[in-house]
């Protein structure tokens, strides 16, 4: 399955989905199968935050979800397309929907408004070489009052040789955040490793 992933297209077309009609026989298999592959992409990173690495596969479910749900037609796809498309890594990179989950509203308010700027201080440590996050410019990643959003969507940028490494079995790859208020790290597991590798060219 991975060796499909790593060999689809970039961009995402209107070919790439179904009439609702169509989807409705197919969706529980393909929410089935997403669901191992989302697995196999998450990234807890300390109490609050989930790394959801995102690929060719996961934004299209996404997508193809809204539309079944919504029903919006043509209009609604471009402006799906519009939002999600760039989630999809181009070879050298990695991109993740970030989400902090706190399920008590007040307390959740309470963390976001102590972790303004994270969206800057997430990193990919790939043997002891660390990227940064590139956060989305199009969205509004932390409020005017420095409160961050519950939902960040961040890249992550590699060099060549960075991205050979990362493809090495038993690299040492470490996801995390250096935030005043928010320091967790994890290391990354290696079957996370390969599945991540995949969207590299």
């Amino acid at each position: 399955m991975t060796e499909e992933l790593s060999k689809q297209p970039r961009q995402l077309t209107r070919d790439d989905f179904l009439p609702p009609a169509e989807y409705l026989p197919v969706r529980r298999e393909r929410r089935r199968r997403l669901s191992e592959l989302k697995r196999q992409r998450q990234v807890e990173i300390g109490p609050f935050a989930i790394f959801h690495f995102e690929n060719f596969e996961t934004v299209r479910h996404q997508v193809q979800e809204m539309l079944y749900i919504e029903k919006g037609g043509d209009a609604q796809l471009e402006e799906e397309l519009e939002a999600y498309g760039p989630l999809i890594p181009q070879g050298a990179d990695l991109i993740a929907t970030v989400m902090f989950e706190i399920d008590d509203p007040v307390r959740r308010s309470e963390v976001l408004m102590r972790l303004g700027g994270i969206e800057n201080h997430a990193y990919i440590d790939v043997d002891g070489h660390r990227v940064r996050s590139e956060p989305d410019p199009t969205r509004e990643n932390t409020s005017a009052e420095g409160k961050a959003s519950a939902v960040q969507f961040l890249k992550f940028t590699f060099a060549p040789d960075l991205i050979s490494r990362f493809k090495m079995p038993g690299a040492q790859i470490v996801v995390g955040f250096d935030h005043a208020d928010y320091a967790h790290m994890v290391a990354l597991p290696d079957l996370r490793r390969s599945a991540l590798a995949q969207d590299f060219d």
